[in-house]
């Protein structure tokens, strides 16, 4: 990362200043990977001023800075830290500058005071390392910096590589962003918002630091932001799970940033948000990312290929030879790290996730083992989320529950295959559950939708690269302007604004309305388990599922008088039931696969090249035969041979695939297919073979299963007056677009009543 400014003077300055003062430091690296011992000094500063810190080496004295020189002795990692002292917390930044000619090298600009600002440097580099006090009471932190030598092969980052912009400055977006941002930028961008629109925007810090100690921070935007027990429904946006997918954290951040214009501007946007709260976590994995962008291109997905890590920096699982050093210079390079979505408890441990640290899909050693992971858990339990989208590159989808074939879809599946392709209309993507595109299982929506009812989407963000140029990943797709597929239906933006207007609709969740007297405490809150799947291991067994214990609290504080609090179901989809239909036929029979003579072409282009043994079969209809699912098979020897499988329709169209590779089978599934003429398309996409290994392949039919219905289940409602003091407690049962009108909630209930709520309907009925 390396941003030249004019600040030559101040560089010298702060120089000249250091050595008079005698306070020059020389770090030394150790011979083994080992820290070396940090250096420690107090920064101070007499006052506050809100401005960036990583724009230029300021001038000695100037109000609200403080800065020292560093001379590094040794090649290494060089990491500067700030942390509060005791007392006050503060907001301050840091940045790291080259000595000689006033580059940026490397800055931290979270909203409090713990800040992490690392870069690699050569031996006898002078650097400047600049505290600035933005906002606040602490006059006073604590810096440390020190230096970490490269392990023996690490494959170094290299802080150089890049060099920020290239583009032309304005673009298309809110924020007239050009190109991709660097972690501070984000941090900084997210606080500053909200310090210039105080009563819409409201900065917030998730309560688990990072793996190597940083801060998670995101913004709320709404009508009276900082109130934040208001009763509103929440849509959460989410970008930056996956490192190297930095397009997704564009477009959340551009997202808050549309919100912000478009209250000012936009009346119906004015409207949404009066009635909503939007709440937007850019960067979910902060290490990770900041490694990735960091890096220098390789393009080649080798260990040290950082560019294109995708996991955070955890080390749980490695050997001990792999944990050594930082997270962007260690023996395990990009492959050291937990998949944060495969991490989630939802099915975790399942099909799609991997059991081995090293693997990119690694699911961590237990369901929310990962500080990020659990950041996300604390806002989905403490929120009533109706509506939840995770940003992700790449593939031009919109993927809804459930990730594993053998989950059936919930009760909610029509509203949910709805409310995707009303999305996937803006984007030009394809909308379907997630298991269609690749088994998953521990990823984000699959545990929020399960554990509490509000809905849960992944968008996988363009058609072909996790971060391509930012012009066509970021611009285009967000406005919805070529070359984006959903050029002239309105994009990302269109569909963000789409889902918002679904979070304010009263038929997407429950409303609780009563009467309680003013900052009163209503609490909603539940407690239960749930079981993981069956646990594959690393040597290919299957254990038991793991039960997992999820606790939903959250909170409104009274007006005064009437309130209305939109809140998720009471009963949880994972026990209202599951979607299905009654059969009107018997199942079909089991069809074998004819395999033609001879082996076609390897064949690494299909559907442009359309080398394939193609074989067609028929799926009968009612009363003869009624197919819920349909499984297409095909199987072979060897598992260094590999065949795709495609289904196509009789107008070619195609409905299910199967491309997985690694393996001597393949399944394509797809339920409720319409009677009529079909076509299995077999692929033969490498043979390693000496022999040709050719495949054997059947079509199973299973019959319909009919709806199954669960228990129903009730919060804990609880009244506390100002002092805290519990008033009453009783429970309440609400269904998705029910209106329940709990009386007066505060009032003690004469001995051995029964709380009995008034019930209005379902509010689509209304």
């Amino acid at each position: 990362m390396r941003t030249r400014h004019t600040s030559g003077s101040a560089v010298r300055a702060v120089l000249a200043a250091a050595v008079s003062g005698s306070v020059l430091l020389a770090l030394l690296a150790p011979a083994s990977p080992a820290p070396a011992a940090p250096s420690w000094q107090v920064l101070s500063a007499e006052r506050a001023s809100p401005r960036p810190c990583h724009t230029a080496v300021l001038p000695p004295h100037t109000p609200g800075v403080a800065a020292r020189p560093v001379t590094a002795t040794a090649d290494g990692v060089l990491r500067a830290r700030l942390a509060p002292l005791a007392g006050a917390e503060g907001d301050w930044d840091l940045a790291v500058f080259d000595a000689d000619d006033g580059t940026l090298l490397a800055a931290s600009a979270a909203p409090r005071s713990h800040e992490l600002a690392e870069t690699s440097v050569a031996g006898g580099r002078r650097l400047v390392v600049q505290g600035c006090r933005r906002l606040g009471p602490a006059r006073m932190v604590s810096l440390h910096v020190d230096l970490l030598a490269q392990p023996p092969g690490s494959g170094l980052v290299d802080a150089a590589a890049r060099t920020e912009g290239g583009t032309p400055p304005g673009s298309a977006l809110p924020s007239g962003r050009s190109d991709y941002r660097y972690l501070h930028e984000y941090e900084y961008e997210l606080k500053e918002l909200a310090r210039a629109h105080p009563s819409l925007v409201r900065s917030f810090v998730l309560p688990h630091p990072t793996v190597e100690g940083r801060d998670v921070s995101g913004v709320e935007v709404g009508s009276n932001a900082p109130h934040t027990a208001n009763g509103k429904p929440v849509m959460l946006t989410l970008g930056l799970h996956h490192a190297t997918e930095w397009p997704s954290g564009e477009i959340a951040l551009e997202w808050a940033y549309e919100l912000v214009r478009g209250y000012r501007t936009d009346p119906w946007v004015r409207g949404l948000l009066d009635r909503t709260r939007a709440v937007v976590v850019p960067v979910v994995n902060p290490d990770g990312f900041s490694v990735s962008r960091r890096a220098k291109p390789r393009g080649d997905f080798t260990r040290f290929d950082y560019e294109n890590k995708r996991k955070n920096c955890s080390a749980l699982g490695a050997s001990p030879s792999h944990a050594s050093g930082p997270c962007g210079a260690n023996p395990a390079g990009r492959d050291r790290g937990v998949d944060l979505n495969r991490n989630y408890a939802g099915f975790w441990g399942g099909v799609g996730s991997a059991p081995q640290w090293y693997a990119d899909h690694y699911r961590g050693p237990a369901p929310f083992s990962e500080p990020e992971t659990r950041n996300v858990r604390h806002l989905v339990s403490t929120r009533q989320v109706t509506d939840l989208v995770s940003l992700h590159t790449y593939g031009n989808l919109v993927l809804r529950p459930p990730g594993a074939l053998e989950t059936r879809p919930s009760l909610d599946e029509p509203a949910y295959q709805a409310l995707g392709a009303r999305l996937a209309s803006r984007t030009g993507y394809r909308s379907e559950p997630a298991w269609r595109v690749y088994e998953a299982t521990g990823m984000t929506e699959d545990w929020s939708y399960w554990a509490t009812g509000g809905f849960g989407f992944t968008l996988e963000i363009g058609p072909a690269k996790a971060h391509g140029p930012y012009a066509d990943a970021v611009v285009a797709e967000y406005t919805g302007r070529a070359s984006a597929a959903g050029a002239g239906k309105g994009g990302i933006r269109q569909a963000l604004l789409d889902l918002l207007a679904h979070t304010a609709d009263p038929a997407a969740h429950a409303s609780l309305t009563g009467t309680a007297p003013r900052d009163h405490r209503l609490r909603l809150h539940k407690t239960f388990r749930t079981p993981t799947s069956p646990v594959r291991g690393p040597d290919g067994s299957t254990g038991p599922p793991l039960q997992v214990t999820d606790t939903l609290v959250s909170d409104l504080i009274a007006p005064g008088g009437r309130f209305t609090w939109s809140v998720n179901p009471s009963t949880r989809p994972y026990v209202a039931g599951r979607y299905g239909r009654d059969p009107q036929g018997p199942a079909q029979p089991v069809a074998e696969l004819a395999n033609p003579p001879g082996l076609p072409p390897e064949n690494t282009g299909f559907p442009l090249d359309p080398a394939a043994d193609r074989v067609p079969f028929s799926v009968l209809g009612p009363p003869e035969a009624d197919t819920g699912r349909m499984t297409v098979s095909v199987s072979w020897t060897s598992p260094r041979t590999d065949w795709d499988l495609y289904v196509i329709e009789a107008d070619g169209r195609p409905v299910a695939q199967s491309v997985t590779g690694g393996a001597n089978s393949e399944q394509a599934v797809l339920f409720d297919p319409p009677p009529g003429r079909y076509t299995a398309v077999v692929v033969n996409y490498d043979q390693t073979e000496t022999d040709p290994d050719d495949w054997t392949g059947r079509v199973t039919f299973q019959s319909p299963l009919p709806a199954a219905y669960g228990p129903s289940e009730s919060y804990a409602l609880s009244c506390s007056d100002r002092a805290g003091r519990i008033l009453g407690i009783t429970d309440v049962r609400v269904e998705r677009g029910e209106r329940v009108d709990l009386g007066e909630v505060c009032a003690r209930p004469a001995r051995g009543a029964t709380f009995t709520p008034a019930r209005s309907g379902r509010a689509a009925d209304r």
